[in-house]
């Protein structure tokens, strides 16, 4: 990759970590899908010094572009703008367009709130958002605060930087605009072709995958072309592979050895999440879920996507066995003998909700999240599956999950999508 990049994440609230950072990832994954290399995400408050040592920072490490997130606010502690301004030793002037451009804005929104009109602290902080470093592009504001582009110094110590909002919708509404502002296009003429390929497995250990790694480079010309990197998340093992279109020969025969080695285990070559797998396989069904121990996350997560209206049914949280006996026909007798966390009570929960919501396939879980309530016959993690159909008998699983109960909840909703997806099978 021939352009770098780096992110500067601006607040004290993200500093604190009263707020998530979502922008410095997200402004990332687009940097990176566009063939340039982000060697660098950092986070500062809201202090002029300490955003200038970020940016001295990036410039020493030779980067081609800094963007930075969050500061364009009206407030006193917006200093952003003012800050690399000062580094870059540009004079702030007002644009008076801009300045009526975002006044234009902010009384639509107050008018909506039925707010005064108009007032000193209002028009200053107006025009503080209006205030433009000399021969810098304004891009036009998303929210109320535009953002900023500025071309690399003469002697290109200091390189491009682009000004972007901090809330997260703002900034990527303003994304496209960004782009074509003349700075940036001057810089990413100068990127790389890069291609980007996600190969996803289940259940597929990381030395395991390893092992096939140190194979690849052994036997494939060109594999050190390609930049791979990997990601064990909730059970799922994550390859991401870069690389220029000379290497794709590489990369060809690179996915052909993984399929070899553990092509019962990937689920994905194309870059399709479970969730996104099972949306399209869920094409032409409903579903709903019983769920105890997972208390709705996979419902949560199969109605996370706009038009899964078209597919799931309904959900039944059957925490307590009262419910399950009353809501899902499990009858108390069953419970008593084989116990809440098992494999038939699961199955009665699937066949439970089948029945009561008229559905054509149904998922179940039933188990031990902790931190208590584990036995030496099922300890904490111990976690019982089923998938009830119209269209073949209940398929019953029961799986030992590390972690904590956070954790233990969060394996049993993707191993619920997982055996969702196998169901399933492939769309036709």
């Amino acid at each position: 990759m021939t352009v770098r990049a780096g992110v500067v994440v601006t607040g004290t609230e993200v500093l604190a970590g009263r707020v998530t950072d979502k922008n410095g990832p997200w402004v990332a994954q687009r940097l990176l899908e566009m063939g340039v290399d982000v060697a660098h995400i950092t986070v500062c408050g809201d202090r002029p010094d300490d955003l200038t040592a970020q940016l001295q920072f990036l410039a020493d490490q030779h980067v081609d572009l800094i963007v930075t997130t969050g500061g364009l606010g009206p407030t006193a502690d917006d200093l952003t703008v003012a800050t690399v301004a000062a580094l870059y030793g540009r004079e702030l002037h007002l644009d008076e367009e801009l300045e009526q451009r975002i006044h234009a804005i902010v009384q639509r929104w107050r008018s909506r709130l039925s707010a005064a009109t108009d007032s000193e602290p209002l028009r200053a902080g107006i025009r503080k958002q209006a205030m433009v470093p000399q021969g810098a592009h304004s891009i036009p504001p998303t929210g109320t605060a535009p953002g900023v582009a500025i071309p690399a110094n003469d002697s290109e110590t200091l390189p491009a930087v682009l000004i972007l909002p901090g809330p997260p919708r703002e900034l990527q509404t303003m994304w496209p605009k960004a782009l074509d502002s003349a700075p940036i296009v001057e810089v990413l003429t100068r990127r790389a072709q890069i291609r980007q390929n996600t190969i996803r497995a289940y259940g597929l250990s990381e030395p395991d995958l390893a092992a096939t790694l140190r194979t690849a480079e052994r036997q494939i010309t060109g594999f050190d072309e390609l930049e791979i990197t990997t990601c064990l998340r909730l059970g799922e093992l994550e390859m991401v592979t870069r690389y220029a279109e000379s290497a794709a020969t590489a990369y060809t025969e690179l996915a052909g050895l993984i399929d070899e080695h553990h092509g019962s285990q990937v689920f994905s070559i194309d870059g399709s999440t479970i969730d996104d797998i099972v949306a399209n396989r869920l094409a032409g069904h409903q579903i709903a879920t019983a769920e105890s121990c997972t208390g709705g996350m996979i419902a949560a997560r199969l109605t996370d996507r706009a038009g899964s209206s078209a597919y799931v049914i309904g959900a039944v949280v059957s925490y307590a066995n009262e419910v399950k006996s009353n809501l899902l026909d499990v009858s108390a007798e069953t419970i008593e003998e084989h116990g809440a966390v098992s494999e038939r009570v699961a199955a009665m929960m699937a066949e439970g909700v089948l029945s009561r919501l008229g559905v054509d396939i149904a998922v179940s879980t039933s188990g031990i999240a902790g931190p208590g309530g584990g036995t030496d016959l099922k300890p904490v993690g111990t976690v019982c599956f089923a998938i009830a159909s119209t269209e073949r008998p209940t398929v019953t699983r029961t799986l030992r999950l590390p972690g904590d109960r956070a954790s233990v909840r969060a394996l049993s909703t993707t191993a619920a999508m997982h055996m969702l997806a196998d169901a399933l099978g492939p769309a036709e």
